[in-house]
């Protein structure tokens, strides 16, 4: 039993591996819609008219809120930023979320300020794991062909 379990261990590390080695071969965008837990992201990126620039030569850093972490907004705020008279203030947050380069996580210090393509400044906080303002990395490191994805479990706002 110990055994079986250990190869299907190894097995799925194998196959994690090769999954996520792949995924170098492609752009954020693809490598976002393949993880299956940035759907709105996704779709908030095509509604600002984002998903172009996304998948253009970058090298482009994405700090990645979850399906989650949109849920967790205020109820009726996802549906409200949609909507195409919201363009503008939907995009001003998703690119809140891009630092231009591509910053991997051993390129971070503690209370270093990140410029966003957005325009305003991202601090990181290394005190208690890594921190972007409020929001946690939970997944750091995941290249793609046009830059980097770090997930994170908040949506920032800017300004706030």
């Amino acid at each position: 039993m110990i055994r079986t379990t250990a190869l299907a261990i190894s097995a799925a590390a194998l196959i994690g591996t090769a999954a996520f080695a792949g995924s170098m071969k492609k752009d954020i965008v693809d490598t976002a819609s393949n993880a299956g837990s940035f759907s709105t992201l996704l779709a908030a990126a095509e509604a600002a008219g984002l998903v172009d620039t996304l998948k253009g030569d970058g090298p482009f850093t994405v700090f990645a809120p979850t399906d989650e972490a949109f849920a967790a907004l205020p109820e009726g705020t996802v549906e409200n930023l949609l909507k195409p008279e919201n363009k503008d203030q939907l995009a001003a947050i998703l690119t809140y979320h891009v630092v231009p380069g591509k910053v991997m996580s051993t390129d971070l210090t503690d209370d270093m300020e990140a410029a966003t393509v957005q325009g305003a400044s991202l601090t990181i906080d290394l005190d208690n794991g890594v921190m972007v303002e409020e929001a946690t990395v939970t997944q750091a490191d995941i290249e793609t062909s046009n830059g980097v994805i770090h997930v994170i479990d908040k949506v920032m706002l800017p300004g706030s």
